[in-house]
């Protein structure tokens, strides 16, 4: 009983050592920016010396200095990312640290910097009247501050700033992964999705070397591959920085020994691990294709990368699954077309790689000409299957050596409306501009030609190349009809077709590169 009436002993709180021991800094860590801003020498110098073991979350300080209000302005103005300011108040003036404060959060529009007002004259700033009507974050007379209240203090200031900055470092990264999803589930390539997926990753890393895109500085630059995962290797589909050249089918043992143990590490049942300084996403896709990609920069990631790169990896999980799905989409179109196209070549004996010589130089004229990368990948598909129709054409008429009389060339005519009739009533888009390409590529610029007798711009963009190049193809090989006309001659009557026949823009871009048409067709006529 009397020990319960006993005055409790307090006992003083032990702190691990390891408390007690400040962080030291990464090395290659990017450090917070200080800024000093005193007329007393001395203050400058003392500063530094108590500060310069004065560590961070693993990054050190990098001090700036200024002795008056104007040099102040001058160095936040050049410097935006300077994350703390030990201001005095009386530099100049008695009201110059004041200014200084107007200036920062009202002119420059900097509400991030942590602002720490030091003072050795408390009666010409005080403390009350000045943290209700400026914008400080703290207020502290100088001879209060010694070594371990001057650490307390950094070591406050820089975790409100670091607090606010990854706010606004995942409002822009949230941001950016919002834009770039847009064009990341955009109709493309894998190559092309991968080299927009590497360079998306390099935006929403460009906040190094101090703060914010659009703040006067520049971003890191950091390197990095997509590639997919083959029996015989790594295909790599694009790289940037350091990992630039490795395009194509590369053994892993072109990487690094390093790096190889890295992606080694990475089992089926994760998708992405991030280290001290790089990132490694791994998405496997419903198809059964295995994609990576790999990212690594000179300097230490932060969390708020490290948090941004693995929302991005969940966008990019869902968009490689889509392009992987459009490319097998697009490999089973291709198969079809290349059957259909197969079907018109047995029917007749002059027609021999025809269709696929349409559809290369289709291709070419349509790059040529400018379409987009979704429209050429569209023209290169459909041309082969221009003459569909002719599965339904006699073969007599089809591999007749003589000129065709009128009555047997209206039945050839037909072969436009009957590969339409073929492919209309498709539910993909792809065998429905096919139809429409059936029915066009017999019409002329003129409105002479068959079977609606269209008109200019009324016929299609694809009719109308295919229309040129199926031309051009026919009269540059052999037929049971006639023999190949030499090039001057094909040249001669393109030209002469120019604006009758023949679209007049696109004979221009033909006639321009002339010469990479005919290299296309006598490439093919050697693959016979």
């Amino acid at each position: 009983m009397a020990e319960l009436l006993e005055p409790a002993k307090t006992k003083p709180l032990i702190f691990p050592s390891r408390a007690r021991v400040a962080p030291a800094a990464v090395a290659g860590a990017r450090p917070w920016r200080v800024l000093i801003a005193d007329d007393e020498p001395d203050v400058h110098s003392v500063t530094r010396l108590l500060l310069k073991d004065f560590a961070f979350a693993g990054r050190p300080l990098e001090f700036f200095s200024a002795q008056t209000a104007a040099e102040t302005s001058a160095v936040m103005r050049a410097h935006p990312e300077i994350a703390v300011l030990l201001l005095d108040v009386v530099m100049e003036s008695d009201h110059a640290g004041l200014d200084v404060v107007r200036v920062i959060r009202q002119d420059l529009g900097n509400a991030d910097v942590r602002i720490v007002l030091r003072t050795g004259q408390p009666g010409y700033a005080p403390e009350r009247q000045v943290v209700e009507d400026f914008d400080i974050n703290d207020y502290r007379e100088k001879t209060e501050l010694t070594a371990q209240k001057l650490h307390t203090v950094m070591m406050s200031a820089l975790r409100a700033y670091r607090d606010i900055r990854n706010l606004e470092l995942s409002r822009r990264g949230l941001e950016r992964i919002i834009g770039a999803s847009g064009k990341l589930f955009e109709h493309q390539s894998l190559e092309r999705f991968a080299a927009g997926a590497l360079a998306q990753i390099a935006v929403l890393l460009s906040h190094y070397q101090g703060g914010l895109p659009g703040d006067g500085t520049l971003p890191l630059l950091v390197s990095g591959f997509a590639a997919s995962r083959a029996p015989q290797g790594l295909v790599f589909l694009a790289g940037i920085g350091s990992f630039g050249g490795l395009v194509g089918v590369q053994p892993e043992g072109a990487l690094p020994a390093p790096l190889r143990a890295r992606l080694a590490e990475i089992g089926p049942e994760r998708c992405c691990v991030a280290g001290e300084r790089d990132f490694v996403g791994v998405f496997h896709s419903s198809t059964g294709g295995e994609e990576l990609i790999y990212i690594e920069s000179p300097q230490p990631f932060e969390e708020i990368d490290i948090r941004l790169l693995r929302v991005f990896s969940a966008t990019l999980g869902f968009a490689f699954e889509n392009v992987c799905l459009s490319r097998e989409l697009t490999e089973t179109s291709t198969e079809i077309v290349q059957t259909l196209s197969d079907v018109v070549e047995t029917r007749s004996v002059d027609t021999s790689r025809h269709t696929a010589r349409v559809g290369k130089s289709a291709y070419l004229l349509g790059k040529k000409f400018g379409l987009s990368e979704p429209q050429l990948e569209v023209l290169r598909l459909v041309a082969p299957m221009h003459d569909l129709g002719k599965v339904g054409i006699p073969d007599a008429l089809l591999n007749k050596p003589g000129k065709l009389t009128t009555e047997e060339f209206a039945c050839v005519k037909a072969h436009t409306t009957i590969g339409y009739n073929i492919l209309k009533g498709s539910k993909r888009q792809l065998l429905n501009t096919a139809a429409e390409v059936c029915l066009q590529h017999h019409e002329r610029w003129d409105g002479s030609g068959y079977p609606f007798g269209l008109k200019g711009t009324e016929i299609d963009i694809l009719g109308r190349i295919v229309g040129l190049v199926d031309v051009f193809d026919a009269v540059s090989n052999d037929r049971p009809y006639k023999r190949r006309w030499p090039s001057d001659q094909v040249l001669e009557y393109i030209q002469g077709e120019r604006g009758r026949q023949f679209d007049p823009a696109l004979v221009d871009i033909f006639i321009a590169n002339f010469d990479e048409f005919l290299t296309l067709v006598f490439d093919e006529q050697d693959e016979r």
